[in-house]
């Protein structure tokens, strides 16, 4: 299975959007899956169903900064670097979906929802293009990966 599947099982299993991604690449990152999960799950529904950048976008860029990340808090050359990678991984996504916005995805007209998700049933899947957008982030992610692999952290400790 690939990750875009693995993405779009973890989805179908009741993970939110951006918990899907975020699991699909489990394997290559230092944290444990229950920290993953609780990190990423604020960001379903475009972050907490507000409806803004969606949870499958946002699943991407955790993975981005799992693999990728900087933590120096004066390393503007690395912030500029990595900056460049997530507007590249933002713009991959907006080619193919017109927007990164969730709500504009959906086709919604409301801001905010309240916050209480709606039951996943087959109709839900049905009218909802959440299952493809969530296997496209883990595509896009997983091609970004093949062409600039990231560095090996264990390498870089002295």
């Amino acid at each position: 299975m690939n990750r875009k599947e693995q993405a779009m099982k973890n989805f179908k299993e009741g993970y939110n959007c951006a918990q899907a991604v975020v699991l699909a690449f489990e394997d290559l990152y230092e944290i444990d899956k229950k920290t993953a999960l609780s990190l990423s799950s604020s960001f379903g529904g475009g972050m907490g169903r507000l409806r803004e950048v969606c949870g499958s976008v946002s699943g991407m860029f955790l993975v981005a900064g799992l693999l990728y990340g900087y933590d120096e808090p004066g390393a503007a050359d690395k912030k500029a670097e990595h900056y460049a990678r997530i507007q590249h991984l933002a713009s991959e996504f907006e080619k193919r979906n017109g927007s990164i916005v969730c709500r504009e995805l959906l086709g919604l007209s409301v801001k905010r929802e309240p916050p209480t998700p709606e039951a996943r049933t087959e109709e839900y899947y049905k009218k909802r293009p959440c299952m493809e957008l969530i296997g496209m982030a883990a595509e896009i992610m997983e091609n970004y990966i093949a062409e600039f692999p990231f560095p090996d952290r264990n390498s870089l400790q002295m």
